[in-house]
């Protein structure tokens, strides 16, 4: 009962309706409060005050909430209002680098997978695509449970990679390869977003998945680097600090690897974006374990933060 009382201070009542009411009203003020936004707020309020058990979740999964808004954010201002948009540059380096001889002709890999694909491919990428962030934030709930101290690092890599991947889409606004294959080399503004490759598995299962996914994206000009190639590089690695099995850490290696392909099957991503991704997490990874943990203000808080949760 004591906890339960101490849950409830003017303090945290005030810190939620003041964050919440930003939240909200940042979301009215660009015309696009949305139902999953209402939600949002909803479900932070009955973690936060529902148990001690589920405040310490809340607090813990505020980290990849605090990713959720900063991407949701940028519809409010696209990256190509602040810096030119690349389109035909990233298909030339790609071409350049790593084009494909098809029948006399030069591909990116993403054309030639488009001319020959298979149906057991369009499954796969699609069922390794769909994962992206359902096992990253698996993977966090089970560190959450296992290791708190690795998990604190775990989610402050994930939300420092997403960070710098978001700031660099402002610097470097890229189209992805099936923006090419739609609007061609000039700049088309507000188109929405494609499931791309990804519209054969939706087509294998019946059912729009990616479809569904896709409308939503909030950012269509934002392929370099891809974050989808960055995210179970970072799963991977934890999955080894934090010694797990090593049938579970080769589960993780085959994520890894599957969704690096699909990312460039599915016309998402061209392969510099995936090798950008992938070079974001290694600098990320090593910033962190060579001199942000080495910090000691840093390593108190990744400690009075783990033991908080």
């Amino acid at each position: 009962m004591e906890n339960d009382f101490k849950r409830f201070t003017k303090k945290n009542i005030l810190i939620n309706i003041l964050l919440s009411g930003l939240y909200l009203g940042f979301n009215i003020s660009i015309g696009d409060l949305r139902k999953e936004h209402i939600f949002l707020v909803v479900l932070w309020w009955i973690l936060f005050y529902l148990s001690d058990k589920t405040r310490r979740f809340a607090l813990a999964y505020s980290v990849f909430i605090i990713f959720w808004i900063l991407y949701d954010a940028m519809r409010a201002v696209p990256n190509y209002t602040v810096n030119t948009a690349h389109i035909k540059e990233p298909y030339d380096i790609e071409k350049y680098l790593f084009g494909i001889n098809d029948g006399g002709k030069i591909l990116t890999p993403n054309e030639y997978f488009s001319h020959h694909s298979r149906k057991i491919l369009d499954f796969l990428s699609g069922f390794f695509y769909i994962n992206w962030m359902p096992i990253p934030l698996g993977f966090g709930f089970y560190l959450f449970l296992k290791n708190k101290k690795i998990f604190v690092e775990f989610a402050l890599a994930f939300l420092l990679v997403n960070i710098i991947g978001f700031i660099i889409y402002y610097l470097y606004p890229a189209a992805p390869p099936w923006y090419i294959s739609k609007y061609g080399f000039d700049l088309q503004i507000g188109v929405p977003g494609s499931r791309a490759g990804l519209e054969r598995f939706d087509q294998l299962i019946h059912y729009p998945l990616f479809k569904n996914i896709y409308n939503k994206n909030a950012n269509v000009l934002a392929a370099m680097p891809s974050l989808h190639a960055t995210y179970p590089l970072i799963v991977f690695y934890y999955s080894i600090k934090a010694k797990m099995p090593k049938s579970i850490i080769a589960i993780f290696a085959i994520f890894m690897l599957g969704i690096w392909f699909a990312a460039v099957y599915s016309n998402h991503h061209y392969l510099i974006d995936v090798l950008a991704g992938i070079l974001l997490a290694v600098v990320v990874l090593i910033v962190f374990d060579k001199i942000i943990y080495k910090n000691k203000k840093i390593n108190r808080f990744i400690q009075a933060f783990a033991h908080s949760i």
